[in-house]
C-alpha cells in the first residue's frame, strides 16, 4: 500500500473513464499523444493515484499520460469472481484500453503487481506496445514478508469483508523508518481499500502469490523494458530486480531514498528516469 499525496490534482488532469468491454474503468488524463501515449497500471491495493505526481509532468514533457483503476479496484467496478482477475485477464484489459485511446502502440509503465499484469498484456500483444518500465516488479510470484501476510488477508477478508481488512491493517506496527501519513492521507487509504472489490482483493492476491517466472517471454517480444526500483524496496529485492534486468538484457535505474513506491516517495527522480527511457 502507498502512502499517496491526494492534494488536489493540478490544472489539466482530468479524472474520467475509459469504457471497455469489461466495464469503465477509472482513470487520470492529461496531455496529448505528440509523442505517444503513457499507460500507468498500479499494483495491488493501489489506484491511479499513485502516479498522480508523474500524470502532469508526462503531459508537459509531450505525452498522453493515463493512469487507471484496473477492475475491482478503488474506483472501477469489477465483477463477483476471483477468477475475473487474473493477471491474463488483468492484461486483457490493459489491450482494450490501449485500443479505445486509438493511439498506437502506448508506453506502459506497471508498479509492483501492475508491472505482472502489464507482462501479461505484453506477451498477448507486444504489437501494442512501444516500450515498458516494470516499477518494483518481479520475474515471478511475490514471496517474503509481504506474500506471508496475503494468507491472513484471505482469512480476515472471508470473515469480515475488506472493512475488516482495512481494521485489520490499522493494527500492522508502522515501519521505523517510513514518514507517518497525514490524517488526510489516512482518509483517503481507508476509501481507496474500501473501494476495493472483495473478489478483486481474493483474485488478485492468488495471482500475485501464484504467478510464474516470464521472463524469458517477454524478452523473446523485444519490446524495449526498462527495470527501475526504489532502493529500500522490500516486495521484491533489489537483488531479485537485477536479476530479472540481467535477463532482460536491459538497464536498471535504482531510485535513491525510494522504498517500494517511488512514483510516490520520489517523484522527480522517478521521472526522470522514465523520461530517459521513453524512445524518442
Amino acid at each position: 500500500m502507498s502512502a499517496v499525496d491526494n492534494t488536489p490534482l493540478p490544472e489539466g488532469v482530468a479524472r474520467t473513464t475509459v469504457d471497455i468491454p469489461g466495464g469503465p474503468l477509472a482513470v487520470l488524463d492529461a496531455g496529448t499523444s505528440d509523442r505517444g501515449t503513457v499507460l500507468l497500471v498500479p499494483g495491488f491495493t493501489g489506484s491511479k493515484e499513485d502516479f498522480r505526481l508523474l500524470v502532469k509532468p508526462l503531459a508537459d514533457a509531450g505525452y498522453h499520460a493515463v493512469a487507471i483503476d484496473q477492475r475491482g479496484q478503488h474506483e472501477s467496478a469489477g465483477p463477483d469472481d476471483e477468477s475475473a482477475y487474473t493477471t491474463e485477464v488483468l492484461g486483457a484489459d490493459l489491450l482494450q484500453v490501449v485500443k479505445v485511446l486509438g493511439d498506437g502502440p502506448v508506453h506502459l509503465v506497471g508498479h509492483s503487481f501492475g508491472g505482472l499484469v502489464g507482462r501479461a498484456a505484453v506477451l498477448q500483444d507486444p504489437s501494442s506496445f512501444r516500450s515498458f518500465v516494470l516499477m518494483d516488479s518481479g520475474p515471478s510470484a511475490l514471496g517474503g514478508a509481504r506474500a506471508e501476510v496475503l494468507p491472513f488477508l484471505r482469512a480476515v477478508l472471508l470473515d469480515g469483508g475488506v472493512e475488516a481488512v482495512w481494521e485489520a491493517s490499522l493494527q500492522l506496527p508502522p515501519h521505523p523508518e517510513k514518514p507517518a501519513v497525514t490524517a488526510e492521507v489516512q482518509e483517503f487509504l481507508r476509501a481507496r481499500m474500501l473501494g476495493n472489490t472483495a473478489a478483486g482483493l481474493l483474485g488478485t492476491a492468488t495471482a500475485l502469490t501464484s504467478e510464474p517466472d516470464r521472463v524469458e517471454e517477454l524478452r523473446a517480444t523485444g519490446v524495449p523494458c526498462l527495470v527501475l526500483y526504489g532502493e529500500k524496496d522490500d516486495a521484491w529485492t533489489p537483488a531479485q530486480q537485477d536479476e530479472m534486468a540481467a535477463r532482460l538484457g536491459c538497464e536498471v535505474v535504482v531510485v535513491d531514498g525510494a522504498w517500494h513506491s517511488p512514483a510516490v516517495e520520489q517523484p522527480d527522480a522517478t521521472l526522470a528516469a522514465v523520461l530517459g527511457f521513453l524512445p524518442r
